[in-house]
């Protein structure tokens, strides 16, 4: 298995629209391209199986 040590950035359609999709250690962002705020999720988040709870809280925070 090759270490995920950095970031992977790929490109990814969603809706006729691109964003960005990174993978790093600490977890996975998409985020439209071009803009810095998007959905995040943390590895542990994902494996404890908070990760729905993760995500409506953020959207919820970032919707003000």
């Amino acid at each position: 298995m090759t270490p995920l040590d950095k970031p992977l950035r790929r490109e990814v359609w969603i809706e006729d629209k691109p964003w960005t999709l990174t993978i790093d250690p600490e977890g996975l962002k998409l985020v439209p391209k071009g803009h810095r705020n998007g959905v995040q999720l943390r590895w542990t988040d994902l494996v404890n199986g908070d990760a729905a709870l993760a995500s409506a809280l953020q959207a919820s925070v970032e919707r003000g």
